[in-house]
This record gives structure tokens, sequence and C-alpha cells, in this order.
């Protein structure tokens, strides 16, 4: 027999903690937290690492709508089981605030919120994508944090196997399995879909039979609480099969008889030597590896409500004061575990970068395509990739499609799901991309000479900050003035300036720091967006401070464009930014400006010109790259290599061209690429990104969810 387990991916700031029975050392974590900053979480980054999932679809859930009243003074919390009502009720007691709301399930419970019969319950990645379908439309607001890396608040979905037994990961077939629950990250979404793509499970799409019939031929017998009761996929469970813990076997420690925990504590020595975890290669390795023998990286679990500010910010007040009852033991209601909470959590975290809820495709199989789904961020780079995407037309189709979306978070999004599978982003984004479980697989070279050696060190670019000659701004003076970003969470308009001005001034609320600016991305009512251009084309413009070349100060050449407009004081940016768009360079705003009325600003320095980026520069810091999922690296690299040998700098088709920008700047692509050099297979983002960047967002990410009106 064999289990689906999970043990500890993503960056968050600590509202919460609890001490545990034993004892744990946890370092000071910055907990400088608003309660109003959860306002913004509705601008949560909710990747999925595939398509779709189930649906659950309700009459009466359709015709319900959020219940909108005076300000909440309770919340009312959902459980499952009689267990979990004894726990909250002792809870209850010690936090006023908390009421108690019985329901026989999960889904029940989604329900209630949904229809405001109840508030929060915290929820399993799976779970959490269900909850977050347009039928409900709830959202996680804090995660668990189970305490071994404070910088990392995912978990790895494993395999485990009883020592000896002699099989692997393609031998499964005829084998008894146990999960942790039907529709469930670890348990049940992250190992059926990776039976799925190895084309172990054999399963034509839900046209012509439910993913479970397919399970349940492929395993002689399983324990999947949830499923329908009677089938092969109830038939080990030992109570009513149902996804509660009126079931012994549902959740972790009834998927693994209660013997396992957490794969990274609380096994013991004896206890692990006789269990192995299955490899996606087909071998073996022991429980302590699953770093590199592993399923998929899943998403801590996460307290889910509506997206109501004023609940949100109860809930936070409400668990941030409890006192002398632990959220994360259920040791006084044995023997069920997890109850609330997974008992191996050691805090709560707000979730400031991006949730990943996980499901495997519900749909039929598309029929095959040698195409890749390009990603594009607005109009204008829509525009262009569907320029592409014509000129690429062969007798087989087109080469490259193109999907769309109003940002980079929502790209990416896509390319989780497999709805898109490739965009080029900034060093920052690689950062978000690499935490999601998308790899860099091309980069961007700006030297052309080193375009015929593919094994030439990697392009890599100075992060500047620019002011108009003779302001009398300097490093030192900048406190007051009016800043310009090229975006949330960009490398050199954000990530590296906001980390040294972090340093010094060791405050994540960085409006007092900077009276005002534009920073695309940033919350609208922050004061980082009230000097945004917008499109420029209508009163009460959407597209302003939206991350998109929609919004007229977007990216390099948009905060540029920022300074010269007189919208700010400084602008950060990369080194060529000036240069390319002044002396006769650059689009029609552009034209009449010299290179010579601007120049570099640094710590401990003077003033210098812009040529002297070597000795006046925040950061050196690596060049663009391709983003996509780990299995579609080969057919990214293929299909790119081929492109840009077509339609490159030197191409051998002229009617369009890979690294031009016709009606905007960098679309797609920076306008200086040269050339797309191939990344490593075994190079992971952090080792792309280097010490130094990964340092520095370490370090920033104190600031995560705690800078009101601005997150990255």
């Amino acid at each position: 027999m064999w289990t689906f387990r999970t043990n500890l991916c993503f960056p968050s700031i600590p509202v919460y903690q609890h001490t545990k029975v034993h004892t744990h050392t946890h370092a000071h974590t910055n907990t400088h937290t608003h309660a109003h900053t959860l306002g913004n979480l509705s601008k949560l980054c909710f990747l999925c690492s595939s398509v779709r999932g189930v649906c659950y679809k309700s009459p009466s859930c359709l015709s319900l709508s959020t219940v909108f009243a005076a300000p909440a003074e309770k919340v009312k919390w959902c459980v499952k089981s009689d267990q979990e009502l004894r726990k909250c009720t002792d809870l209850a007691a010690k936090a006023p605030a908390i009421v108690c709301v019985k329901k026989d399930n999960t889904i029940d419970c989604i329900i209630a919120i949904k229809a405001g019969e109840a508030d929060a319950i915290t929820l399993d990645g799976g779970d959490i994508y269900t909850a977050g379908l347009n039928n409900y439309d709830l959202h996680p607001i804090l995660a668990e944090d189970y305490g071994t890396d404070s910088t990392d608040t995912c978990y790895y979905a494993v395999a485990v196997v009883k020592k000896g037994t002699g099989f692997g990961i393609r031998d499964l077939s005829g084998k008894k399995s146990c999960h942790t629950g039907l529709g469930k990250s670890a348990g049940w979404n992250i190992p059926i879909g990776t039976l799925l793509s190895m084309n172990l499970i054999q399963w034509s799409g839900i046209e012509d039979s439910p993913v479970e019939e397919a399970v349940s031929n492929y395993f002689s017998a399983s324990c999947a609480p949830g499923a329908t009761r009677g089938s092969k996929l109830c038939e080990l469970c030992k109570g009513d099969c149902s996804r509660s813990h009126r079931e012994p076997y549902y959740d972790y420690a009834g998927a693994f008889q209660s013997r396992l925990t957490n794969c990274r504590g609380t096994f013991s020595v004896s206890e692990r030597a006789n269990y192995e975890l299955l490899c996606k290669d087909n071998t073996r390795a022991p429980i302590d590896k699953y770093e590199t023998c592993h399923l998929a990286r899943v998403p801590a679990h996460a307290v889910v409500t509506r997206k109501d500010q004023q609940m949100a910010d109860l809930i936070l007040k409400t668990l941030t004061s409890v006192q002398d009852f632990n959220l994360f033991s259920s040791e006084a209601y044995g023997p069920a575990k997890n109850l609330m909470f997974k008992d191996s959590a050691q805090r709560l975290v707000t979730l400031a970068y991006g949730y990943v809820s996980l499901r495997f495709p519900e749909q039929t199989p598309a029929a095959s395509s040698t195409a890749i789904k390009w990603c594009a961020v607005g109009h204008a780079e829509t525009t262009k990739c569907d320029t592409w995407s014509i000129n690429s037309m062969g007798a087989d189709g087109t080469t490259v499609d193109c999907q769309n979306a109003p940002t980079v978070e929502e790209c990416l999004k896509k390319i989780m799901r497999k709805e898109a599978d490739a965009m080029a982003v900034d060093g920052g984004q690689v950062y978000t991309a690499g935490k999601c479980g998308l790899v860099p697989v091309m980069v961007e070279q700006y030297d052309e000479a080193k375009c015929a050696n593919p094994g030439a060190e990697a392009s890599s670019y100075y992060a500047v900050a620019v002011v108009k000659k003779n302001s009398g701004v300097t490093w030192d003076t900048l406190k007051g003035k009016r800043s310009c970003h090229t975006g949330l969470g960009r490398t050199a308009g954000w990530n590296i300036p906001m980390g040294h001005i972090h340093s010094i001034t060791n405050d994540c609320d960085f409006t007092k720091f900077f009276s005002s600016g534009c920073a695309p991305g940033a919350d609208p009512s922050s004061s980082f967006c009230t000097q945004c251009a917008g499109s420029g084309k209508a009163v009460g413009d959407e597209s302003k401070c939206s991350a998109s070349a929609d919004e007229r100060y977007y990216g390099y050449a948009g905060a540029f464009r920022c300074l010269v407009e007189g919208a700010g004081d400084v602008a950060f940016i990369k080194h060529t930014i000036v240069s390319e768009n002044s002396d006769g360079s650059g689009p029609a705003w552009a034209s009449g400006l010299n290179s010579n009325e601007f120049e570099l600003i640094c710590p401990n320095k003077n003033p210098v010109p812009i040529t002297e980026y070597a000795s006046c520069h925040l950061a050196l810091v690596p060049a663009h790259a391709v983003v996509t999922r780990p299995e579609s690296r080969g057919e990214v690299v293929r299909i790119l290599q081929d492109q840009q040998a077509k339609f490159g700098s030197t191409g051998s088709d002229p009617t369009f061209r890979l690294f031009q920008s016709e009606s905007g700047k960098n679309l797609l692509f920076k306008d200086s690429t040269k050339c797309l050099q191939e990344v490593g297979a075994e190079t992971s983002f952090s080792t792309f990104l280097g010490p130094d960047y990964m340092n520095a967002m370490n370090s920033l990410r104190q600031c995560s969810g705690s800078t009101p009106g601005a997150y990255y």
C-alpha cells in the first residue's frame, strides 16, 4: 500500500504565533503589519498548476449573494466534525468573538461562508481553488507556516510506501492507495495529476468518464474520503468515507494511519526506517530526501473568507488576540488530528505575494499541437504577439499562439494552469515564477558578440537611479521626493532600490519615504499611484497604475518618461534606458531630449554622468528570462530557437522582428535583446538570479504584506 502525503512555498510575514508543547526557536521577524493591508489581498496571485478542477455547483449556492451588513463583531468559524466543534467551542471560551458553525463537509462550509452563514475556515490548496470559483468567490487571507523555514510556506507532496516492497511509481497499477481526500492537493490533485501526465492512468477526459472512474480502474482498492460511498475509492476506508473527521482515514494523519504529521519533524527515527518515498524517475529515496524526491511543491493551508475587508480585519484581530489556547494542537481531542488548523503549523502569516491552488485537468485533452502559447500583457503586447503568431504560420499551422492577461501575475497564473506556456519576465518576476514552480529556460543576451557562443556568460545590467541634471536631488536627499518605478516587484524599478532604502530606514512603509510616485501594479489608492498617467485616453482611466504597457509610465522607458514629464524626481531604471530614449533615439515623447540632461545618483557619491554607471549603480542584476513549466522546457527552447533564427536581429525573414517594438517599448522582449540563449537545464531560478539578488529579495521580503498600498 502507498500513501500520498505532503511535507513543507511562499513569501509572507508572520502575524500570529503560538508556543507549541515542544520548544522551537524562531528568528526575530518584523511584524509591523497594518490591519488595513488585508484590504489589498484581493490582488493576490492565485496561481494554478493545471487547467481546471471540479466545480461543485449547488442551485441554492448559485442564487446566494454575499451579505453586506454593519461591521461584523463575530467570526463564525465553520467546523466539519464533532471533534472540531469541541476544539472550536474551547477556543470560543478564550476568544469571545469566535462563534462555531458546524457543517457536514468542506463544500457545505464554503457554501455557508458565501451565504454569510459562516465566515471562515482553513482549507488546503485544492479546496481553496474550489472556494475561489465564481460560484463562491472566496479568497485566502492567512496561510499556515510550519516553522522550519521562515521564508517558505509551501510543503512537498510525496508518495510514501513501505520499505522493501520493491515497486516504483511506474508500477502502481493494481496497488492499494490511501488519499487525504478527494480534491485535496497533496492527497489527490497532485498524485493523480502526476500519474495522468505520465500516462500511467488512462483517461480520455471528463466528457468520456469521471476521473474517479479511471483512478478506480488503476488501483485495486483505495480510500479517498469524499468519493462515492460503495465505490472502490471507498473500499479501504474505515468510517463513512466522508471528507470529514467522521472518516478516521481522512486528512494527512488518516491517510497515513496517524503515523505521520510532518515528514520533516515528528516522524521518529525508527518509523522513518520503515518507509520510503517514490520518486518520479521510478527510483526510491529515504523519507528525509523529500526535497529531491517529491511529486510537487504545494501551498500551505490557508484561512479563507469572503472578499470583505472588515471581516478579514476581524479574523486577523481575533486570531492575534487569542491567549492561553494553542490553535495548532489537537492533542486534547484525539485521536483526530489537524482540527481547524494543521497540528504541524507554528503560526499564521498574511499572504502578500501569491497563492498557488492546485488542480489537475478535468477537461477533455485538447488535440496535440506543436505550437507554444505565449502570454502577452496588455493591448500593445497582444498586438505584437498576434503579428508574431501570423508570421509563425507554417504548413502545420502556427508555431506560436497567443494568450493575454492584464498583468504579468495573471500570465503566470495561465502558465501554471497550462492555459499558456511561456513569457519573458524580469528578475523580480523570475523570482516570483520560481517560487511558484516555473523555471527560467532562455535568457536575453544584449551583447551581439556573445550570441555566437552558446556558453557565453549571460547578460546582466545595472540598476540605476536617474535624476535631472542640477536638480539638487542626491541619494542623501531622496526622502520626501517623488519616485518613478518600472513596476511593483520589478528588479531595477522596485526590489533593488527599495531594498537599499529599507536597509537604511528599516521601515517597510515606503510611503513615509517618498511623498508620492508611480509604481505600476500598486493599489490604486496608494500614493505610489498618484503620479501615474494611465493610457491618457479617458477620464477615470482603468489603465492608470496598471502593470502593463497600457500605463504610459510602466516599464523602463515608462519610468524614465515619468521623470522626463515631471511626474517624479527620480527614476529607477536600467542603465541603458536614458541613451535609448535620447539623442535622437526613442519614441515621440523622447524627441529633443539630450542624454547629458540627466545624471546618476547612488549612495555615498555625488551625482555623475549617465555614462558612469559602472561606478555609480545600485546593483548588477540578471537579464530578463523566459519562464515556463519544467515539463515544457524542451519544446519552448526548441521553438524559440527556431523563431529567432527566422525573426531575430539577424533572422532570415525580415517581415517580422522579434526584438523590435513598433507600437511601444520592450514588448514581449526587451528591444535591446540581440538573441536568446538557453539556460542550463540544471539551473534553478535561485542559481540563475545569483546569491546577491536572492539575498536582496530575502531581505526585502521582510516588508511583504506590511507596506501600505504597495506589495511585491
